[in-house]
Formats: C-alpha cells, structure tokens, sequence
C-alpha cells in the first residue's frame, strides 16, 4: 500500500486528468500481486490507478509506462483496452509513477472452469478469449506506433537469458529443477522463424473482464509485461495456465474432463486460433510451454522476493507460493523429460 497525502493526491490528479473533480475516495483492489491498483472516485465518475509498488524494485518490472503506451495504441483495433487518461512521472504523491484509466463494469472469471456458466456459455468465453488473442497478434506494430516497442528477432533466447537473470536476483532457496530448466532451455532454443506481433506477456482469463451481461470480452487488463515477440508465447502460456492442477492455489484445468462441461480442449484451442490467424499448427510446441512454465515461475520467484522484502501488493500466503514454485519446477522438468 501506497502511503501518500489526500490533498496533494487530488490535486495532482485535478491538474493532470481531464474532467477530475474532488477525489471523494480511493480503494485498492485487493486481488494481484504486481502493481497495485486504486479505485478512485470522483463524483460520479470513477477511474483506476495503477502504480508501481514502492520500495525497491527488479529492473524493467512493474512497467506501468508500457502497460499505458500499449493500451493506448491499441484503443480502436479491436483489441479492448480500457480508455487512457493520464501517465505521471517518477515524483508524484504517490512516490512512484502511476496510470490513470477508465473504469469497466464487468464480470472478470477466476476459476477457468467456469462453474457458475451455462455449457454453452463456457464455450462463447473461451471462444472469445481465443478471438481476441488472435485480433492481438493481428494487428501490425508499425501501423500503431509501437514498431520500437520490443527488439526484434530472437525472442526466445532474449526471453530466456532476461527470466533466467531475473529468477537469480530473486532467489530465496536454491531449486535444482529449476536450474536444469535454465539449461534444457538454453539447449533446446526454437530458431528465430521470423514471426512477431504484439505479446501481452500475462494472457489468462483472470487478466480479462466480460460484459455483465453478455459474454464479450471489454477489457484485456495487466499489460507490463508485454512487448513485441513471439506470438506462440502468449499461446502457449495461455495453454500451459489449463495444464495446472484445479485445486489449492493452482487455477488450471488439470483433471477437469473439458469437453464434459463445454470447455475446447488444448488441441482444439490451438488449431482454432492457426484456423483465426491463417497459419500452420506449430512444431516443437513442448518448448513452448515448458518455457512459459519455466517464465511464471520466475515471475511468482520475483513476487515472492519482493513479499519477502515487504513490498509486495498483497503479501498472502508466502509458504504456499513457495511450494507452487517447487510444484512448477518439478513439472516442468517432467514435461521437458518427456
């Protein structure tokens, strides 16, 4: 939590964001682990703000100034993203640099089972997501100003060695699983076959929020950490969220018998979006998971760390997270192992 002056706060935001009035309150949202995220009220009209946590931070983490570039470059395409308002600088009320954007009313999933749908409403959700992941990796980065939003070329290997440096700045307990997947990585690269787009970085259905009475996605959320890359990546972490157990803290669809309760399983998912997209079914798909595997726990290591540390956004259940790190190594390394 953010520790800063009421006054000064709605100040900085009357100055700063069109049509501001009094800033009547301000709530965080309690969910995610990243940036953390306010509710701020003004009169009638509500906006989020989305700032990076305070105290000291992983390098090129909590990007909240690629999160607004990309949302706003990619209002009107098709891709929903709430409308941009404001992007502050390092010195503000709140210590660090922040977002403002348009508050969405809407219903965001947090079980991908969907237990609370229709079979068939199941089916359009996932549909959906597979349609918009597919209008993402469409639209062309020069035409929306962000030809320089990432390097090109080599994805995979830059990928690799950037989680990699990450996870060790961040190690809290020496994992065996995980250092040999560093290095089954490093050994199995995919080649560089030329193909990039626009990634989101973090695509899963609780980063996404429907309409409250239909099912369309109006909002893709939480985009620090996309760039331009390998569109196979946001596919395969996607899929790799669905191959974890559906119990405890994971929220996968291990176990589940999709095509029972509606859901398309792996195989069909993948060949819808290559259908949506016009290309061929990809080789070497194993790589891809086990490096999106590979890419969240690096991630939930950071997370871990920094809740250490005492600067995460919402620091639960630090033994728990431990242990679906060690879970997701030691599956990963199975998966690789064949």
């Amino acid at each position: 939590m953010h520790k800063y002056d009421h006054a000064a706060l709605e100040t900085y935001l009357r100055e700063n964001v069109e049509g501001f009035g009094a800033l009547d309150a301000i709530e965080k949202f309690g969910d995610g682990q990243s940036n953390p995220t306010y509710r701020l009220t003004s009169g009638a009209t509500s906006y989020v703000m989305r700032a990076k946590p305070p105290g000291k931070l992983l390098k090129s983490a909590h990007a909240v100034d690629r999160e607004y570039r990309v949302m706003r470059a990619l209002e009107g395409t098709g891709v929903p993203v709430p409308h941009m308002y404001h992007l502050s600088g390092e010195d503000t009320p709140l210590g660090t640099q922040f977002l403002v954007m348009e508050f969405k009313r809407g219903r965001i999933f947090w079980d991908p089972a969907l237990p609370d749908l229709t079979k068939d409403e199941r089916a359009q959700v996932y549909d959906r997501m597979n349609l918009v992941l597919s209008r993402l990796h469409s639209v062309d980065p020069q035409a929306v100003g962000l030809g320089d939003y990432g390097k090109p070329g080599s994805y995979f290997e830059r990928q690799l060695a950037r989680w990699s440096q990450q996870y060790k700045a961040s190690e809290t307990k020496a994992l065996p699983d995980a250092d040999w997947l560093i290095a089954w990585l490093g050994d199995n690269i995919v080649a560089d076959d030329g193909a990039a787009s626009i990634v989101h970085g973090d695509y899963r259905i609780d980063n996404m929020m429907f309409a409250p009475d239909r099912i369309e996605v109006i909002a893709l959320l939480d985009w620090e950490l996309s760039t331009l890359g390998h569109p196979l990546a946001d596919l395969a972490y996607q899929c790799m969220h669905w191959r974890l157990p559906h119990e405890g803290h994971f929220r996968g669809l291990g176990g589940v018998d999709r095509r029972a309760i509606g859901l398309p399983t792996e195989e069909d998912y993948v060949d819808l979006y290559c259908e949506r997209r016009g290309i061929g079914r990809p080789e070497n798909w194993n790589f891809y998971v086990v490096f999106s595997f590979f890419r969240l726990l690096a991630i939930l290591q950071g997370v871990l760390k920094r809740a250490l540390d005492g600067n995460a956004s919402n620091p639960r259940d630090l033994g728990q997270m431990q242990v679906v790190i060690e879970v997701m190594a030691r599956e990963a390394r199975a998966l690789a192992s064949g």
